[in-house]
């Protein structure tokens, strides 16, 4: 059993989604499996072969020796060659291999995590060695799990899940980058604020304030006069903050009040995960 408390919910919330993933691929026939999702040139064979790599990599087993095709295009940088060496490994695999490695791996990962006794500020060896506190690293798994749920489930037509416990998780993971980003990428101006006002399954609204330092903060309080306001559903935020989809595509989803300047190069700027 876990022995610190602040570590459970995590893990409750990871199960949660890694469960609902097994759930929806189970029943596939071989060529579902081949769906193109919005996780980009990935499908689903490929977002749940991403799913396995990390876990198993988080097992501790060692990362598979494999050389990728010279053809992949979107292979730009050391981290996106570090992730797709896992899935090219398994592109090949049947629809039977998929789902009785992903339920392994999900019994074995269970195991681990119910018999974790570190504390929530122990450092760990994350992705690409980089260190990491334990609950960084099971609030970053939980959000990565969560986000690919979503991408299955948009591909596969089965929605759900947009406000359970790895949904909360996921938006205060992605919400911690939109100051950086709003106050250095899109150059917002000292003084001034950005409201993203989201409604849906899971309704909240942030103000992301500049100070005159030029540093952003996030908080939940009302901002009178914001130089921008954007409205929309939390779906569409969770694609366009993730780079699911472009702005221009669900321009008629999100409603943009104020400097349409300053919004626009928030936009340009809005996909946050890499």
């Amino acid at each position: 059993m876990t022995v610190h408390s602040k570590i459970q919910p995590y893990i409750d919330a990871w199960t949660h989604s890694i469960e609902s993933i097994n759930e929806l691929v189970a029943p596939l026939v071989e060529g579902e499996w081949n769906r193109p999702t919005e996780c980009p040139y990935w499908s689903v064979r490929d977002v749940v072969s991403h799913v396995i790599g990390y876990e198993c990599e988080m097992l501790g087993d060692p990362r598979p020796i494999h050389t990728l095709p010279s053809d992949l295009r979107h292979i730009t940088s050391e981290f996106a060659r570090y992730i797709e060496v896992p899935v090219d490994t398994r592109r090949h695999h049947t629809a039977p291999e998929m789902t009785s490695e992903l339920e392994y791996t999900i019994i074995r990962r269970s195991r681990q995590l119910r018999n974790e006794s570190r504390g929530p500020e122990q450092s760990m060896r994350g992705p690409m060695g980089q260190e990491m506190t334990l609950e960084h690293l099971l609030w970053m798994r939980t959000f990565d799990v969560w986000v690919h749920e979503q991408d299955l489930r948009r591909a596969l037509g089965t929605p759900g899940n947009l406000a359970s416990p790895a949904a909360v998780y996921a938006r205060d993971f992605l919400l911690r980058g939109l100051p950086k980003m709003i106050a250095k990428d899109a150059g917002a101006q000292p003084g001034s604020a950005v409201v993203f006002d989201i409604h849906g399954p899971l309704e909240f609204m942030r103000t992301v304030r500049i100070d005159q330092e030029g540093r952003g903060t996030i908080d939940s309080a009302v901002s009178l006069g914001p130089a921008v306001t954007f409205s929309t559903d939390w779906e569409t935020f969770l694609r366009l903050v993730c780079g699911r989809v472009r702005p221009a595509a669900v321009a008629d989803r999100v409603k943009v009040e104020g400097d349409q300047g300053l919004a626009n190069a928030i936009l340009a700027h809005i996909a946050l995960t890499p």
